[in-house]
């Protein structure tokens, strides 16, 4: 089963395609979902050749067109159970890296809008579950697969800092709005931040993001100097939030930077009609903290990032 990862990811839609998949314990099945962006193809589960050394949440490695490509056990991460190994693969890519994840089955995929996707109540809170989507009749957990990696693969995790780049854009007095669904993600974007000396605010989706935005802009008392915003969030993504942003002539001078791990070559030159500052993948924290300081800095070069 092959994927089009370039069904959505126009401007301006506020809407995503998951693809639901499930880990079979017998006496339950646990539904999980993944953004159709990130998933490449669907397959049957190969020979897997074992990993040296390897975590014991790889399962093995696979050659897939030619490239060797580690296979995760998604039900040991999640501590399942499943009734039956796992015989079909995902094929994940984002962050510039590519995974398979072992799962039971495959269900189908989904469109639907972010405004139906909910972030998790304390019942089904995880550290790896960062929204669910109820259905007639189950609920779709969506998976933190950038925290998942990052755990795993110390190239794939946010970075720190470096202390050098944090004294040479040390700020003050500016005050940043950080818009991310992902707990893991965005306390680490906001604690470099304020290592960099920036008062930061956090929202926890983009239509948080737009309440704080609004509520400022209502009292009179907007203090926002620049926004950062992940693409993947509920009730409203950040494709849709910048543009609402832009078309708002109070905000058009509000630097925006989007920091996504779906910011591919292809990705980028269909978001640049939104009119945010810059785009940036995943997990480069140093270069965002870098361009956000040359921002104030007034660094003429830095009108336009990609």
């Amino acid at each position: 089963m092959s994927v089009d990862s370039q069904i959505l990811l126009q401007s301006d839609t506020n809407e995503l395609e998951i693809v639901e998949f499930c880990i079979d314990e017998g006496v339950q099945q646990n539904f999980f979902g993944v953004n159709v962006a990130k998933v490449r193809e669907i397959i049957r589960r190969p020979e897997l050749t074992s990993a040296v050394s390897s975590p014991p949440a790889v399962a093995g490695m696979m050659c897939l067109r030619d490239k060797v490509i580690p296979v995760l056990d998604l039900a040991r991460i999640l501590e399942k159970y499943p009734e039956k190994e796992a015989d079909r693969i995902v094929v994940l890519e984002f962050n510039q890296v590519k995974v398979g994840v072992l799962v039971n089955s495959v269900s189908r995929i989904y469109r639907l809008s972010w405004e139906r996707v909910e972030r998790p109540n304390r019942i089904c809170e995880s550290a790896y579950i960062t929204s669910l989507v109820k259905m007639e009749d189950r609920i779709i957990l969506i998976l933190d697969f950038e925290r998942i990696i990052a755990e795993l693969s110390e190239s794939s995790a946010m970075q720190a800092v470096d202390s050098q780049v944090l004294e040479e854009y040390q700020v003050t007095e500016r005050r940043v709005l950080v818009a991310d669904d992902s707990n893991f993600i965005r306390a680490s974007i906001c604690s470099n931040l304020r290592n960099a000396g920036y008062s930061v605010e956090e929202a926890v989706d983009g239509e948080d993001a737009w309440h704080i935005i609004d509520r400022k802009l209502a009292a009179g008392a907007f203090d926002i100097d620049v926004l950062i915003t992940d693409i993947e969030m509920p009730k409203m993504d950040g494709l849709h939030l910048t543009s609402r942003i832009r078309k708002d002539g109070r905000l058009a001078n509000l630097p925006i930077f989007i920091f996504s791990s779906l910011a591919s070559e292809d990705n980028v030159r269909k978001w640049q009609s939104l009119g945010a500052n810059g785009i940036l993948t995943k997990p480069d924290l140093p270069r965002l903290v870098q361009i956000i300081g040359e921002l104030f800095s007034d660094q003429p070069e830095m009108q336009e990032v990609a």
